[in-house]
């Protein structure tokens, strides 16, 4: 074996251990009663196997160190297997939804693996017990759905349970609390006033309609300019790339949170470093205060502003999308406020129009 035969095997064995680690950090994070599993001396997570191979490299059972038995070895590898198909909040989303499904059939004393059809309409029925929105049922249930999917494909399981399972009708209009013209115009006058970054992050957020991880994920390199419009290159949902304008408001804002930096991130909290989101959500608060706004808002409020106002201004819906980086246009069409207004309802053209004929 050549040198550079050995030099690629250790990569591979150091890439593999990683992608164990990182499973680990999946289930462990997911549910801190962990199932029949085994830890490393250095905290990473291993199934309770024999021996585990990596690569060339062999695994002891006598590192291991087995735990109380919550998860079967094949629902522990589905789990943390579903999960590292996903990152950043979609993974915390989907770890949120089945750590409380998984917590429900515990308290049953039932495995997943073990879980019938009934086993997860009783779920979602306990759920309306409990207060629980029709979207996040629809949303807990869609996870459930898809978790039992994988394990299938991946033949850790006959037949999902959860085929069939029904999910409660969502509503067609968004009840999501939103900001009129006037309001949004308010925010950012207040902002303006309280400072450079809180003027930056008001103006990302209702003129270019991002979503909070989007704007604080910015970075000074980001910027550019391009045919004369001052643009910002962002990461958005679904891992796409997009570079958008930028406002000149915006680009002024942005300018001087920017200051004489070359590099890093666009936003700064206090202590120096990224802004995060909760940081953010309470800057949005204190700026609606400060505008006289009694509504409890938060980030996704000057998204939905956004949305809306682009959709009330007459811009089309397939521009407003593309804005808004949604994939499905029935998910922009749920902002439009306009669909319900009287002025525009159909029979008062009906009425013109049969009237015409009637002469």
């Amino acid at each position: 074996m050549t040198e550079r035969d050995t030099c690629r095997n250790q990569g591979q064995i150091a890439r593999n251990a990683r992608y164990v680690r990182s499973l680990a950090s999946d289930l462990d994070g997911f549910l801190r009663a962990d199932g029949r599993c085994g830890w490393l001396a250095d905290g990473s997570w291993l199934p309770t196997k024999e021996v585990l191979v990596m690569s060339d490299t062999v695994i002891s059972s006598e590192l291991v160190r087995p735990r109380e038995e919550v998860f079967t070895d094949p629902e522990a590898l589905a789990l943390a297997g579903f999960l590292s198909g996903y990152s950043g909040l979609t993974r915390d989303a989907y770890a949120l939804d089945l750590r409380q499904f998984a917590i429900w059939c515990r308290e049953l004393e039932l495995h997943l693996f073990d879980s019938k059809r009934v086993h997860i309409e009783a779920f979602a029925r306990d759920l309306e017990a409990r207060g629980r929105s029709r979207a996040t049922i629809a949303r807990r249930l869609c996870t459930v759905t898809c978790f039992y999917r994988y394990a299938e494909q991946e033949g850790l399981i006959e037949h999902s349970p959860a085929v069939h399972v029904r999910r409660p009708r969502l509503d067609y209009e968004s009840h999501a609390v939103g900001l009129d013209r006037n309001e949004l115009g308010a925010m950012l006058v207040a902002a303006g006033l309280a400072g450079a970054r809180d003027h930056a992050l008001i103006a990302l957020l209702a003129m270019n309609g991002l979503r909070v991880s989007e704007a604080t994920g910015a970075n000074i390199e980001q910027l550019g300019m391009e045919r004369g419009h001052r643009t910002l290159t962002v990461l958005r949902k679904g891992g796409k790339t997009v570079t958008m304008p930028m406002s000149p408001r915006t680009a002024r804002a942005v300018d001087l949170a920017v200051g004489e930096r070359f590099e890093g991130p666009i936003l700064l909290g206090n202590d120096g470093q990224r802004l995060n989101r909760h940081a953010a959500a309470r800057i949005v608060r204190r700026i609606g205060k400060a505008a006289g706004i009694s509504k409890k808002i938060g980030p996704h409020t000057l998204r939905h502003g956004f949305i809306t106002a682009a959709l009330d201004a007459g811009v089309p819906l397939r521009d407003v999308q593309e804005a808004a980086s949604h994939a499905d246009p029935r998910t922009t069409m749920r902002y439009d406020r306009a669909r319900v207004s009287l002025d525009r309802h159909a029979t008062y053209i009906v009425s013109t129009f049969i009237a015409g004929a009637a002469r």
